[in-house]
This record gives C-alpha cells, structure tokens and sequence, in this order.
C-alpha cells in the first residue's frame, strides 16, 4: 500500500484492509454512523450462508413490510388527479431519531403508525370505491329510467298511426287476426298487461356484437331500441373513461327473455328491472334522484377525508422513506458480519481510505456515546496481500470527467488516474472541433444557468436526457469556454468573423468582375485568424491546410503526454525495467516519425516561402519518400539542408525499437526463470507453506486468522516464458501499428471543426442572409420569424447534435488513442457503504 495519504487526484487512494469488533448492542448504531461518512467497502464474512437463514431476516422482514406501506403511500398520492404535494426531505423541520436508546422505539412507533395510517387509507379507498359503484348503477339506473319512458312516450305519439294501418282493408281474409292485433297493440301501449322486456347497459364498442348475437340467437323473434349515454363513466380506481349505451330489448315469452338476459350478462351488460307502469317508473326515478343526491354528497365527504389524509402522508412520506431505506441497509450490512459466539460481538472487514481511518475511529466512539453503552468497538488495521479497490475521491466538479474515464475501464490500484488530465484535455479536443465564439457562449451560458440552479435541480426529477446533461453541468462549462477561446483563434462567431484589430491585408479596388489578390500592409494580426480570410476564393484551402496540420500536431502532442504518464505507474509499482524495455523504446519510435513531422510541420509554418526559390515542399509526400527512398531528397522538395541524413538516421532509430521492444524484455524474462530454476526452487511460498512468523500467529488470535489465510490462499499470478512472448509481440505490434492510425485518427478534429464551420456557414446563408435583403414592413416581420427560426436550428441542430458528435470523438479520442498508451485500466470499482448524506444514493468511485 502506498504511503502517501494527503488526497490527490493524481492516482487512487491509498486503501486499508480493517476488521472491526463491535458489540452486538452498539452493533446498529455503529453502522449508522459508518453510514453517515460512506467510506467503508465491506466484505461478506458468510458467502456460504443462505440470505434467509442469516442473523437479521427477522428485521429485514419486518423493514420490507415497512417499505411496502410507504410505496403504497407513494403510490396512492401519485394516483390522485389533483397532485398532492410531497415535501422534500431538506424541508423537514424534524428528523426521526433512529440511534440511541430510544433508537427501537422509534422503529416500533413508526411501524405501528404506518399499519393505522395503511388501514384508514384502505378503509378509505375501499368506502369510496364502494360509493362510486354504487353511484355509477344509480346513474345507469337513472339512463334506463328516463330511455325506457322516451321510448314508450314515442309509442303512444304513434298508437293512432298503429290503428291505422290495422283498419286497411287490403288483407280481408286476415280481418279477424288483424282486429286481435289491433287489440293486442293497444292494450300493449296502454300498459293494460305486463310487457315482457328487458332493459340495461352495455358498453358502446360492444353494442353491435351484442345486436348480432341477439339476432341469431333469438331468430329475429324481438324489438330492440338503444341509445348513447352521452357522458363517459369513470373508473375512480384506474382513471379509465367507459362509453355505455342504454337498450330495451322486447320479446314474449319467459324462455326467450332468460336467453336474452344471459346474453347480455355474457357481455358485460348490467341489467335493470323496470316496471312496466308508468307511475312506478316515474316514483322510481324520483327515488334515484334522492338516492343519487344522498351518495353523492357522502362520496364528496369521502374523497375529502381521504385527501386529507394523503396531504397528511405526504408531509412525512419522504422522511419515512428516508428511514426505512437507512434502516434496511443497516440490517442488510449487519448479515455481512459474523458473530463470534465466544466474545459475543460481531466481527467485520471491509477496506476503507487509509487517511479516513481516523474518522472511522471517531465515528465508532460516537455511536458508543449514542447508545450509552461503555463497551466501544475495536478497529484493527489488517496486513494482506490482495489487490484493493479502486477509489478515487471526487467532487461534483470532478466526478462527471472521472465517470468519462470510468466507463472505459477502472483504474488498476494506485495507477496513475487519467480523469485528472482529461479535465483540460477533454474539452479542448472537444472546442477544436466545436470552436465558435456564438456557439461556445450557448453552452457556457446553458451549463451556468444549470450550475446557478443546482439547488434546486439536485432534488428535482429532470429524466434521463437532462439528468444526463446536469449531471455533466461542469464538463458543458469547461467545453463552452474551450470553444470560445477556439472560436477566437479560428475568428468565427456564427460562421461570421470579428474585426478585433488591424487586419493585415488590405483588397485593392477590382475593376468588374475580376479577381483581385490581397496585398500585405506588414501588419500582424496579433490572435487568432486574420479577418480578411473570410470570404477569400482560398480560404478553403487555407483553413484546410491549417486544421489539418494542427490537429496532427495537437495528435502526436496528446499521445506523447499519454506516454510519458507510464513513468509516474513504473516508479511507482517499481518496474524499471520496463522503463528501458518499453516506454524508452516506444518513445523513441513515436518521436522518431511523427514527433518529426511534427517539428517539420512547425518548421514549414516558421518559413516565409514567398521569399523561398521553390515551392513549399509536400509534407505527406516527405513522409512517404522517408520509408521507400531513404535518404533521397529532390532538390525540389527539399525542406532544408541536410534532410535525407535526418530521416536515415531518424529511420534507423525506429526500425532498432522494433525489435527492441520485441525481444529484451522476453530475453530478459527467461534469464530471470532460468536463474531461478537452477537455485533449485520455484518461488516463495510455492507448494508447502512456508513458516509462520510470530506476527502472523499474534494476528491470528486477534482474529484475523482467516485473513491472513485468504491472503495465502490467494493465487499469485504467473506466467510461462510462451505467454510472455506471445504477449509481447502482440504488444509491439499493436504499439507500432496504433502510432500511424491513431496519428490518422487526430485528423477527425480536422475534418470536424471544418463540417461545423461549413454548416454553420449553409445555416446562416440559407436564412438570415436571405432575409436581410428584405425591405419594408413585412422585411423586418420576416427578418425577426426567419431570425428566430435560425436560433432554433442553431441549438438543435449546431449545438446539440453537433456537440454531441465532437463530444463522442472527443471521447474516442481519449478512450483509445490516450488511454491505449499508458491506462492499465485492471483495477475494480470500490463500492463504499450507501450513504446516508442528504441526497446521496452511494458513492461509487
């Protein structure tokens, strides 16, 4: 372990092995106080135990009870129609106090609170879910009445017609049935003798199934009438809208009306027995009407006393949550210990910050003096051989870049940590390819106004896409000023330039349309592109060259940094050798070729070729000329006086890494194996265990006994002189074949920054530049839509999609061509305790 324990950003934590002894009646208390400081990773003392037959199920139990009545809380105030106000935890006045002696009866009154509140609230849900049943066949009960006695009132407007077509003496022979009929009709609509109906609801998308079914189940042997129920019913439990219809279905017989009232009731119709008289369907109605007003204000009283009884839920509901949560995780760490039944304590381990262990110490003698006991917990620091965890300690103004490096791999043990240079390095890559003066102010001031409300956003549910951009607030900011500062050097503010100072070309007056060459007034614009670039037939091709000479040097610049960051991990786990056998050799190789074309490009930059007697020479070419003629330079393409001796020399050195790379450190591996074998042994502690020092058995009866055994039982990493080499030659050619395409890959912030400018420049010219020409009243209306209209398009389209895409690059290009240099990236993640800080979920990293 390392002995540095001052907090750095540099490299992971120095971690400690620590077992703790605590008393079984401070055991709860003591872990809520490691809880409030989240720096303890513990480990589980029982893997071979079933989680149902540990120590604290009863009381796991018994909190997930808890838990569910508060997520039935949760939920019934989700539900309701009218938002029921949470108060935020932040806003409690007073805490539950869930430590101490008074800590169980705390847990016991909140348990016994919760079932009461639980019970009134399904006594509540069930009352009003009763009542609006009951209300919704009062009101269909109401339809039916009011439909039926329609209908029947439109028979009588129609008896005289229905008499009428009786007295017709077309059918002679049919005289005597006709005046039975006629009888029969009369006494039918006069109410003379019981009709034989049934009537109801049904659900309107099933009111033509239901009309089929009847027809030929019946044979056409009935009338049926129907209409729509104009408002929908509501179902209170699921808020689901329900369309009914209101039928009355005629037929004779007892046998034809039981098949009918099956039918319907197979369908899901509710049927309703309406008297055939009309004073008992009007004494009915009215009966429905009283009954109706009477339910509905008792359903009225309901629902306001169940509201309030949620109002009163949801001013504690987040602090209950609060507490089940920390009570649960309590009780779940505690299965991790073991209990040694001799001392009648708990035992636990678990790796810890080595700087922290002082306030690991104080924290348990807090929880002594909480829980009023004078018997306090033991913290022995334990030796091991294994490999920590990975802990890097952050903030919230580090932790989005260090979840940047996360995500490609976590950091071996003490390696050095890339997340602390990428702080610069990754929103600079990201402004080359973004750089704007306009858009880069966007993004500041978007990720500013993000930062000024971070108040009251940490507790707000923003979702996944803008969580995601809070989150990274920090990592916007820097990425917003970077592009202002690009944007400055590339003079571009919404594909517009900015006239700063004196430029330093001066246009001649053109005669027609002929092309005028810009002429040198000595001047020198002191930062950033010259102005009078913008607009010129060639400052494409300017721009061009420029970006993608500079991203090539800003490529070697980055990869060079990301190799030098192997010396800092080889001093520090001790691994000189592999200064010589691979980080000098690979320097060398990487410097040797495009470290040169790098000083060539700076070179070429420093010449004024105006002046020159040839031409600028091709630098790609050179490059190519370097590895198939060596040493022979044209004299036309000469870069300057002794260059063909340069690049022999330069080749030389680069073809000698490669097999230096390729064969010391393997030859050097099999000296070291031999060497051991002729001494006559393997290694340390192989086969038969070697002899226990006084130490180790002292440890031992202190009882970390078991750890030290772990320690031995763990395997030691070896390898055969087959795998060595194979491992090397893979390494070298991925090394010498990564140096020429992560070079080429450096050439993405060229061909980015180019793409955003041009777009930028379609964007603008496409609309603002057509309606400034405009004039009149309706110029300056359509300049203000088509301004607004290019402000749109600008954040969607130029700053989110197009910073999307130069964030994943830049990702890439930190990722792979940085990391693959230096980053070991073979440690595992250090999970620490929940924690119970106010808004903390857990800290990962």
């Amino acid at each position: 372990m390392g002995d540095d324990e001052h907090p750095t950003f540099f490299h992971s934590e120095a971690m400690s092995l620590v077992q703790l002894i605590i008393p079984t009646e401070v055991a709860h208390d003591a872990v809520y106080e490691l809880g409030e400081l989240g720096n303890v990773q513990f480990k589980d003392l029982n893997p071979d135990v079933n989680p149902f037959q540990r120590s604290y199920v009863a009381e796991i139990r018994r909190i997930d009870e808890m838990a569910r009545r508060v997520r039935f809380f949760a939920a019934q105030t989700e539900k309701e129609k009218d938002p029921i106000r949470v108060r935020p935890l932040y806003e409690s006045a007073l805490m539950m106090i869930t430590v101490g002696p008074r800590g169980p009866q705390t847990i016991d009154e909140l348990d016994v609170q919760l079932a009461e509140h639980e019970k009134r609230l399904v006594q509540m849900n069930d009352s009003y879910q009763t009542l609006s049943d009951r209300l919704r066949e009062l009101i269909e009960a109401r339809h039916v009445l009011r439909e039926t006695a329609v209908f029947f009132q439109k028979a009588e407007g129609h008896q005289s017609e229905i008499r009428t077509s009786f007295d017709d003496s077309a059918a002679p022979l049919l005289q005597h049935d006709d005046t039975e009929n006629q009888f029969s009709a009369s006494q039918f609509l006069s109410g003379g003798f019981d009709l034989e109906f049934v009537s109801g609801t049904i659900e309107r998308s099933r009111m033509p199934t239901f009309e089929r079914v009847l027809w030929r189940v019946l044979r056409g042997n009935l009338y049926m009438n129907h209409t729509d129920i104009e408002e929908p019913f509501i179902n209170p439990a699921t808020g689901e809208e329900t369309r009914k219809n209101v039928f009355i279905i005629f037929a004779h017989g007892e046998a034809l009306l039981a098949k009918i009232r099956k039918v319907a009731e197979s369908m899901g119709a509710t049927l309703y027995p309406i008297d055939a008289n009309a004073d008992k369907r009007t004494d009915a109605l009215r009966d429905v009407n009283t009954r109706l007003e009477d339910l509905s204000t008792a359903l009225y009283n309901t629902g306001h006393n169940r509201r309030m009884e949620l109002n009163a839920l949801g001013d504690n509901l987040t602090k209950w949550q609060d507490v089940v949560r920390k009570e649960k995780l309590i009780y779940e760490t505690l299965n991790l210990f073991n209990y040694d039944v001799r001392r009648k304590t708990l035992l636990a381990e678990g790796w810890v910050p080595t700087r922290d262990i002082v306030n690991i110490q104080l924290a348990l003698r807090h929880a002594t003096e909480e829980s009023g006991t004078n018997v306090p917990p033991i913290l022995h620091e334990l030796r091991t051989n294994k490999k920590p965890p990975t802990f890097v300690r952050t903030n919230k103004f580090t932790e989005g870049f260090q979840a940047i490096m996360d995500s490609y791999g976590i950091a071996t043990y003490q390696e050095v940590n890339p997340g602390l240079f990428a702080v610069i390095t990754f929103p600079f890559l990201f402004a080359v390819m973004f750089g704007d003066i306009g858009h880069g102010s966007i993004l500041f001031i978007a990720a500013l106004a993000m930062i000024a409300s971070e108040r009251r956003l940490k507790h707000a549910d923003l979702g996944e896409i803008m969580g995601t951009f809070y989150y990274g607030r920090y990592i916007i900011l820097l990425m917003g000023i970077f592009s202002i500062y690009t944007g400055l050097m590339y003079n571009d503010i919404f594909s517009k330039s900015l006239h700063l100072w004196h430029s330093g070309w001066d246009w001649p007056e053109s005669e027609g349309n002929e092309s005028t060459e810009a002429v040198s007034n000595a001047h020198v614009y002191p930062f950033g592109l010259d102005p009078a670039w913008h607009g010129a037939d060639n400052a494409l091709i300017f721009t061009n060259s420029y970006k993608m000479k500079m991203s090539i040097v800003l490529g070697v610049i980055h990869m060079t940094f990301a190799l030098c960051l192997q010396l800092p991990n080889h001093l520090r786990f001790k691994r000189v050798f592999d200064i010589y056998s691979n980080f000098v050799p690979q320097m060398i190789f990487l410097q040797s070729i495009f470290g040169y074309l790098v000083i060539c490009i700076l070179y070429k930059w420093s010449v004024d070729w105006s002046q020159a007697p040839i031409q600028p020479p091709s630098l790609l070419n050179m490059i190519i000329g370097m590895f198939l003629s060596p040493g022979t330079i044209e004299s036309d393409s000469q870069l300057y006086p002794g260059q063909g001796m340069v690049q022999v020399v330069l080749l030389g050195l680069a073809g000698i890494c490669v097999p230096w790379l390729l064969i010391l450190k393997p030859y050097v591996e099999w000296q070291e194996m031999n060497k051991i074998h002729k001494q006559g042994y393997v290694g340390l502690n192989h086969g038969e265990d070697g002899p226990r020092m006084s130490g180790d058995l002292e440890g031992e009866e202190e009882g970390n006994g078991r750890v030290i055994a772990e320690a031995m039982d763990e395997d030691v990493e070896q390898h055969d002189f087959s795998e060595v080499v194979v491992h090397q030659v893979i390494h070298t050619i991925e090394f010498c074949l990564g140096c020429i395409s992560h070079t080429a890959s450096y050439l993405r912030l060229w061909a980015l920054s180019l793409a955003h400018a041009q777009l930028s420049e379609v964007l603008w010219s496409m609309t603002v530049g057509i309606a400034l020409g405009w004039s009149g009243i309706f110029g300056t209306i359509g300049l203000v839509v088509i301004s607004l209209v290019w402000f749109t398009l600008t954040i969607f389209i130029l700053c989110v999609m197009e910073g999307l895409s130069a964030f994943l690059h830049a990702l890439r290009l930190h990722w792979v061509e940085a990391n693959s240099k230096h980053y070991e990236a073979g440690g595992y993640v250090c999970i620490l305790f929940l924690s119970f800080r106010l808004g903390a979920t857990h800290d990962r990293y």
